[in-house]
């Protein structure tokens, strides 16, 4: 069976270089964040600067849009590129985008970024009141049309609605467990339990606000961890999703933090006096690392098909099922 290197979450600040470094740590494919607080029309400025590094770059990257893209990327060596929203904006308040935003290639959406949307609250919210009218209806519809449900900035009220409304497993694509580090963040226990009992996938973050230690912990704490949510949960639901954002200027921290929607800044994890990109544990920097996380792993006593599963395999699978359409005479 192909190990492949799956990343399902990424930021970085893209060029050719980014691009080289992928191929050099035979990453076959990335899931990349193309919204957080744009609308519909300033999302489609993203897709259109994607199209010319397609362009300009066919030897390194193309858009993945199924599973048999990681296989393509492979084959090819090259790295699939999978789009997706942290925030639901780009579909403002009309449900109809959901499907025109899945036939674009998008194939991840957060419900919420920290804060409360129109589809479910935040998990910077200090009232959690779970999804809303829209947000039930749009789960459904991106179940019919094969958008997954990304959960990782929502609070534990919402999540735990979502897993249960939701027809398709969902996922938590960059977030760690609190019983590790207790960032607010990270993710419940009763939260990843309910989440993989349904099918649903957590890819661990190296974002050092959500690592036990920040930027100081060790590779051999993280793959502890990881080794520790395997026995809790099985290691088929667990991938990687390292949050990078390599390259990005402090100054990115802020439109990821407030967008628009405030005139003072609230950058909720980190505070005003440290507004900036934390650094990073010396053994992921770049797309070069993921080696380092592989032998971690193995150092732990997974066998080698958990290790195969947790750096790719797993979200492979969970590709193959979950981003086409339902099965007919499914809700």
């Amino acid at each position: 069976m192909t190990a492949y290197l799956i990343d399902n979450l990424q930021y970085a600040n893209w060029s050719p270089r980014i691009f080289a470094q992928m191929r050099e740590g035979g990453v076959d494919a990335v899931h990349v964040t193309i919204a957080y607080h744009e609308s519909f029309r300033e999302m489609v400025l993203q897709l259109e600067r994607w199209n010319r590094w397609f362009e300009a770059h066919p030897d390194l990257i193309f858009k993945g849009t199924t599973a048999a893209d990681v296989a393509l990327a492979r084959e090819t060596g090259r790295t699939a590129i999978f789009f997706g929203f942290q925030n639901p904006s780009p579909i403002e308040d009309d449900i109809g985008l959901i499907e025109i935003c899945h036939q674009l290639g998008v194939r991840f959406m957060q419900l919420t970024y920290n804060n409360q949307s129109l589809l479910a609250t935040g998990c910077y919210e200090d009232d959690d009141t779970g999804l809303t009218r829209f947000g039930k209806q749009a789960v459904a519809e991106m179940n019919r049309v094969g958008l997954v449900v990304d959960m990782s900035h929502s609070a534990d009220r919402s999540t735990l609605e979502a897993i249960d409304h939701s027809s398709r497993p969902i996922a938590i694509t960059h977030a760690n467990p609190a019983w590790w580090h207790p960032a607010r963040r990270n993710k419940s226990d009763e939260v990843l339990k309910a989440l993989t009992a349904r099918g649903g996938m957590l890819g661990f973050s190296v974002y050092p606000h959500h690592l036990k230690g920040g930027g100081a912990c060790t590779l051999e704490s993280f793959c502890e961890m990881i080794a520790e949510a395997a026995s809790r949960y099985g290691a088929r639901h667990l991938g990687i999703g390292t949050d990078l954002c390599q390259d990005q200027p402090d100054s990115v921290v802020e439109w990821m933090r407030v967008g628009r929607w405030s005139k003072t800044i609230d950058y909720g994890e980190g505070s005003a006096d440290n507004a900036g990109f934390p650094p990073m544990p010396d053994w992921f920097e770049d797309n070069r690392h993921f080696g380092n996380i592989r032998n971690g792993l193995a150092a732990t006593g997974l066998d080698a098909g958990e290790v195969d599963g947790i750096m790719g395999n797993n979200w492979h699978r969970f590709y193959a099922e979950n981003f086409g359409p339902a099965e007919k005479g499914t809700p």
